[in-house]
């Protein structure tokens, strides 16, 4: 399995790093599959400020992958979606598709709420998820994780980085 590096943020304007639960939950399970984090921060729901960061970080050739956690929701400060939907050179219209298919089993129709998306920017795969631990966990465990590992069959994302440049 190819090591991939991944920059994690949690976008909240009420969680620090003792309170971080879904951040500290990521970080565990990314490693645990054997990928590095190579930075982990937490930016407030600003959008300004967290294009900011997503622009930053995909223009970093030592980041293969942002996974941003929180401010998916529809209230007025969540705006995670919007500050990173300009950036993309293209959607993955499946994730959010699927994740919400999963979360339907789990929370039924309180799924509708979520926003959550991925794409690519720069050749950077990012994925924004919710803030809850439970929704990470699911995102992680029964779709990202398949698709970062270089072993998934029939085809995954990792062996579509070296084309994505084209």
């Amino acid at each position: 399995m190819k090591e991939l590096k991944i920059k994690l943020i949690t976008i909240s304007d009420s969680r620090n790093e003792s309170t971080d639960k879904s951040g500290k939950l990521l970080k565990k399970l990314i490693e645990k599959s054997g990928h590095d984090v190579i930075e982990k921060i937490i930016v407030p729901d600003d959008i300004y400020e967290i294009r900011y960061q997503i622009s930053k970080s995909i223009t970093d050739k030592n980041i293969d992958v942002i996974i941003t956690t929180g401010g998916t929701g529809i209230t007025g400060r969540d705006g995670t979606p919007e500050a990173v939907k300009v950036l993309l050179d293209k959607e993955i219209d499946g994730f959010g598709e699927i994740f919400r298919s999963l979360s339907y089993e789990k929370i039924k129709t309180s799924s509708l709420q979520s926003r959550a998306l991925a794409g690519v920017a720069n050749s950077t795969f990012i994925f924004v998820l919710p803030g809850s631990s439970d929704a990470c966990s699911t995102a992680w465990d029964k779709i990202i994780s398949h698709q970062l590992d270089s072993d998934t069959k029939p085809c995954n994302l990792v062996m579509l980085m070296p084309r994505l440049k084209e």
